[in-house]
């Protein structure tokens, strides 16, 4: 899987998110570098899980619309002598 990469203000807001949770849950301050490595962290070792739910979501969200279409197609035919 090709690295993810994210633009300075997204990772300052996801150190923000980790710093919050670590303040709001475990009452502790945790610095920016160390919250930093954590984000990075779980996205070497745990974004891939996280990718493919968002794959395994989005291919059944289009299986669905696909067979909305195929209804909506078929809802279409004329009727003919001809039985398919």
């Amino acid at each position: 899987m090709k690295p993810v990469t994210f633009s300075r203000e997204e990772t300052r807001a996801m150190v923000a998110e980790i710093q919050d949770y670590f303040q709001e849950e475990l009452d502790q301050e945790i610095g920016s570098i160390p919250a930093e490595m954590l984000m990075r962290f779980f996205g070497e070792r745990m974004g891939a899980y996280f990718y493919n739910r968002g794959l395994y979501d989005a291919q059944a969200l289009v299986g669905k619309r696909m067979e909305s279409l195929t209804d909506e197609v078929l809802a279409l035919e004329q009727p003919t002598g001809h039985l398919r």
